[in-house]
């Protein structure tokens, strides 16, 4: 599943002509282009989608979301271990690592 998850820039900067920020997803960090909201500043929220801010968000807003999704184990799911999910082998604490 690929969401469009709500995020906090804590650094904004350009690469290769692009202006980029860090985003912080509820303690997932990723880089995010900016070029969908250009005046988008450091300590604001946007909903993200594979790697675009799309969309300004209020931080309440993100925050409820953020914890929505954190409960039903949707940001497990969206930022894992890519390595982890490549070999096929379940979460910590999952169901299928509980029955081991």
């Amino acid at each position: 599943m690929c969401l469009a998850v709500p995020g906090r820039v804590t650094e904004i900067g350009e690469r290769d002509g692009t202006r980029m920020a860090v985003m912080d997803f509820g303690g997932v960090v990723k880089d995010v282009c900016l070029e969908y909201l250009p005046d988008l500043a450091v300590g604001e929220y946007a909903i993200v989608h594979v790697g675009f801010a799309l969309q300004r968000l209020d931080e309440e807003s993100a925050r409820r979301t953020l914890a929505l999704f954190e409960e039903l184990g949707l940001l497990q799911e969206e930022f894992g271990d890519p390595w982890e999910a490549a070999a096929g082998e379940p979460a910590a604490g999952s169901a299928e690592e509980v029955e081991r």
